[in-house]
């Protein structure tokens, strides 16, 4: 079985999107969000409506590319988008409306925030959002369409500063490793020392006691 050229690979992954960019009169985004499961830190949306060529090389779901990767493609990115931009939601608000309203609320105030007139959005999974565009759901969505893969790596681009700057302010959690995920040495920490202010209470109840 021979494998695909990377060319190959970004064509099929732009098919989704290809359908709408060949229409007039429409202007399309992709959707993703970052940061629904951690224990720490915000839930971050991307909204980035890209133009259909160049198509970027490397560009994937954020998960199946590599850090390094991922800061490159960010540049690349920004340099050649149409328009990005993204919601936060932070601790305080996920506790108090849970991660699902919250999630939603970063959908809405991404899109609300682009600057340029989306039409058509291509979200991953999402339905019904709050948003004043026509709404196109797909289920793995980031490693099926090209607009919500760029909108996948500027999500956790974005979300992985924000956590290594956080990392400086409480180094003992260690989220530049985990970006406030639950791993080994997190939940371990937060047993020793409690929670730090961008903690979710409503996620850390049974490793606090």
């Amino acid at each position: 079985m021979t494998r695909c050229s990377e060319e190959e690979r970004l064509n099929r992954l732009a098919e989704p999107d290809r359908a709408f960019w060949e229409r007039e009169g429409i202007l399309l985004a992709g959707m993703d969000e970052v940061g629904r499961g951690p224990l720490a830190g915000p839930v971050v949306v991307c909204c980035a409506a890209m133009p259909q060529n160049p198509l970027i090389r490397h560009v994937n779901d954020s998960k199946k590319v590599s850090e390094p990767r991922r800061e490159t493609l960010y540049s690349e990115l920004a340099e050649t988008a149409l328009g990005f931009s993204f919601g936060w939601v932070w601790p305080e608000t996920i506790d108090e409306i849970n991660i699902l309203q919250a999630t939603r609320q970063a959908f809405r105030e991404a899109f609300l925030d682009m600057p340029v007139t989306v039409t058509d959005v291509l979200v991953d999974a999402m339905k019904d959002l709050d948003i004043p565009a026509r709404q196109h759901p797909l289920i793995h969505g980031d490693a099926l369409s090209y607009s919500i893969a760029c909108a996948s790596v500027l999500a956790k681009v974005t979300r992985d500063r924000y956590m290594l700057e956080q990392d400086a302010l409480y180094p003992e959690y260690g989220f530049a490793r985990n970006k406030g995920y639950g791993t080994t040495e997190h939940i371990m920490a937060l047993k020793r020392f409690g929670p730090c202010p961008i903690h979710r209470r409503s996620f850390i109840g049974k490793f606090t006691g």
